[in-house]
């Protein structure tokens, strides 16, 4: 898949967590299997560098190393029909990812553009919990269509949910719903629910922050033995409660398509000779800081949002409202570039997106290290297009 394939491109959904040990990858591998089941063609991105675990719990050999395709690029192992790519398979069983942040960056974007995964019709990136450097270089690197939070019911990890929602909304990421895993556990002998970690904080939760409700997924204690079988339990237990709800959660991810309009994401426009050019989309559905049209002309660029409103910023008004480490003190926020060095004639070289929710400029005097979110667009006093 290469960053030019967008009319093919999988629709990517991120599976998150504010805290470890809720279980998210379980839940990662399960919907995976249902939705191939269902007949989707389904990858999943093990994004946890440092504590991979899809390839076990999908049974695929990590020892074997994968593999290069004819055009040079990785070969995804499979398992029960779902095409994966991990740092499992990269290293040894005990071996630890020692990596900085350069480092991790740089796997992330191989493990994306750099296998051969064929059609698909999802890729499910898998993350680490928290919300730190891996999940701010996926925002920004990828159009990710929506994320999905995990969390249990209980009060201290939806707290830290509520914190990984909330860094989502921030980065213009689509939230499609939050999942309560371990809701319950089920008495084989006597069918008793005994809610261990409290009952009903995924959908408060949910309908607090106004959004989707995907599911609970009850304690099983198959999920364990299915996991380190390699077996994921809608395979081994198809019609157990939780293997039920998988299914269910699954089914509700494939209908839902996400929010429309917006400019086709990822681009890069040179604008000197026009090549990456993102082209105009309908307003239908978009938020008012949406941008769904991207125009320049000698005056600067002009920028249509989803509230109807044309705007047009000029050059040397962008370049100054840079808000880079270089040009603004990122504690105190004051302007370190000092206006009068940036020259009248400055022009914008290179325009890309980064995500959904901010562009990255290059301008005639070097500088490209900036990046601008819609918000911070949408708010700048540039000239109205209809008085100019």
């Amino acid at each position: 898949m290469t960053q030019t394939d967008t009319a093919a491109a999988p629709r990517m959904i991120a599976i998150s967590s504010g805290k470890g040990g809720v279980g998210k990858s379980t839940v990662t591998a399960n919907i995976a299997v249902a939705m191939a089941e269902a007949g989707l063609r389904v990858g999943i991105v093990d994004a946890d560098i440092y504590g991979p675990s899809i390839p076990g719990m999908l049974g695929i050999e990590t020892q074997a190393k994968p593999q290069m395709a004819p055009n040079g690029m990785v070969t995804p192992a499979q398992g029960h029909g779902v095409k994966v790519i991990s740092m499992a398979m990269l290293s040894n069983d005990d071996a630890p990812a020692i990596l900085r942040g350069p480092m991790v960056t740089k796997y992330l974007q191989m493990f994306v553009r750099q296998v051969d995964w064929g059609p698909l019709d999802v890729l499910l990136l898998d993350l680490p919990p928290g919300t730190g450097d891996i999940q701010l270089t996926l925002a920004q690197a990828f159009p990710l269509s929506g994320a999905v939070v995990v969390s249990t019911p209980q009060d201290v990890s939806l707290k830290i949910a509520r914190r990984g929602l909330r860094m989502m909304e921030q980065v213009k990421v689509p939230i499609l719903g939050v999942i309560e895993n371990m809701s319950g556990f089920t008495c084989p002998t006597c069918q008793t629910v005994t809610h261990i970690f409290h009952d009903g904080g995924g959908e408060a939760i949910a309908k607090e922050l106004g959004v989707a409700f995907l599911g609970k997924v009850p304690l099983d204690p198959a999920v364990v033995d299915s996991g380190d079988d390699g077996a994921p339990l809608v395979k081994a237990a198809p019609n157990s409660p939780a293997a039920l709800a998988y299914r269910q959660i699954a089914a509700s991810l494939m209908g839902d398509t996400g929010p429309t309009g917006g400019l086709v994401t990822p681009f890069a426009w040179t604008l000197a000779d026009g090549t990456g050019k993102p082209a105009s989309v309908p307003a239908t559905g978009a938020g008012p800081d949406r941008l769904i049209t991207l125009e320049s002309d000698a005056a600067g660029l002009i920028l249509g949002w989803g509230d109807g409103r044309e705007q047009r910023l000029s050059p040397r008004d962008l370049r100054i409202a840079c808000r880079c480490a270089s040009c603004r003190d990122e504690v105190t926020g004051k302007r370190l570039l000092d206006p009068e060095i940036v020259p009248l004639d400055i022009a914008i070289t290179r325009i890309w997106s980064v995500g959904n929710y901010a562009l990255g400029l290059s301008f005639s005097d070097g500088h490209d290290t900036g990046i601008y979110t819609f918000t911070q667009l949408h708010g700048l006093q540039g000239a109205e297009v209809e008085d100019v």
